[in-house]
């Protein structure tokens, strides 16, 4: 592939990029106006007593998103198989949909033309380009995960903190309000934004019920699990709580053992699917030929495929051995 080829190419990905872009901003500006209306309907049909549960949902989603930010034609399409902006929220990260996959789009495009230009392989082009392509989403995925696994570490003195609220006598929603002042993040925005929806007029259920799907905290679900029931049976609720922390605090233990005790396993993992890849980068810097035999020969192109799917296969194995639910 010449020089001019590859400006060709990036030529007709830009052309096609703005224009997938413009008819987007187009649908979205449509629809904009209907949803703003829509959930300022909502919001006004909720301001009086005893709205119900879709109304109170209604509401719901209007105090999670800012007006101006309505679903575009991109991110409606998007969500039907996968719940990105939902992946964002819970990361913690303030960007839209549309933005990170433009960040995605962008780092793969402009890391697959580097490639052409300076590699005269030019079959694994479109391997580059998602490889480069996901790892925001990689990024992503760890930063939620820090994120929850802090938030459930916080969990258990939040409980704490909620049952000596109501011993002294605090509501509910007053224990939400101060949990959410005296917690440090991520954990006191949550129960802030909580009672902060309450407080505009929807049920304490509904709102710690909109609390954990923001979230996706297994603990959490048995926190307003144990509200809901205690708001509708009565009982003690700062006994539960405590109950509740205690439940978390072992859960962190067996933890514990459980990383201590697969810890070899997942040292092992790690070395067994390292080494595939760094000796083929070792092998093509010492003997580029040989290696190009993978690429260019019949048989090695069927060995080289069967070899990446062997690798998928055994990641997935030793995931399945050395991950132990809890």
């Amino acid at each position: 592939m010449g020089m001019f080829q590859i400006l060709v190419f990036v030529s007709l990905f830009v052309c096609f990029a703005s224009l997938a872009g413009g008819i987007a901003l187009v649908l979205r500006s449509k629809q904009e106006t209907g949803h703003v209306e829509d959930r300022l309907a909502n919001m006004t049909a909720n301001r009086g007593r005893g709205g119900g549960k879709k109304k109170e949902a209604s509401t719901a989603s209007v105090l999670r998103k800012p007006l101006e930010d309505a679903p575009g034609a991109l991110e409606e399409a998007i969500t039907k198989y996968l719940n990105l902006s939902r992946f964002i929220e819970q990361a913690g990260v303030d960007m839209s949909m549309t933005k990170f996959l433009g960040i995605s789009g962008g780092l793969g495009t402009a890391a697959t033309v580097i490639y052409l230009i300076t590699t005269p392989l030019k079959l694994a082009a479109p391997a580059v380009f998602l490889s480069v392509a996901v790892l925001p989403l990689f990024w992503l995925y760890m930063k939620r995960k820090r994120r929850l696994k802090v938030f459930s570490s916080q969990l258990a003195d939040a409980m704490d903190v909620l049952s000596r609220a109501l011993r002294s006598g605090y509501s509910l929603p007053a224990g939400l309000q101060l949990v959410g002042n005296q917690m440090s993040a991520p954990l006191g925005p949550e129960f802030a934004k909580c009672f902060e929806q309450q407080n505009l007029g929807i049920s304490v259920e509904q709102s710690i019920r909109d609390m954990t799907e923001r979230v996706g905290n297994v603990d959490l679900r048995f926190f307003a699990t144990a509200v809901i029931l205690q708001r509708q049976t009565g009982g003690d609720l700062a006994e539960i709580l405590d109950k509740i922390s205690s439940l978390i605090r072992e859960r962190f233990k067996i933890w514990g053992q459980i990383a201590a005790l697969t810890g070899e396993g997942r040292l092992s993992g790690i070395v067994l699917l390292a080494l595939p890849p760094v000796l083929f980068l070792t092998m093509l810097k010492l003997n580029y030929d040989y290696v190009m035999m993978l690429f260019n020969d019949p048989l090695g192109q069927k060995m080289l495929v069967f070899g990446i799917v062997m690798q998928i296969l055994g990641a997935i194995a030793i995931k399945k051995i050395i991950t132990i639910k809890v």
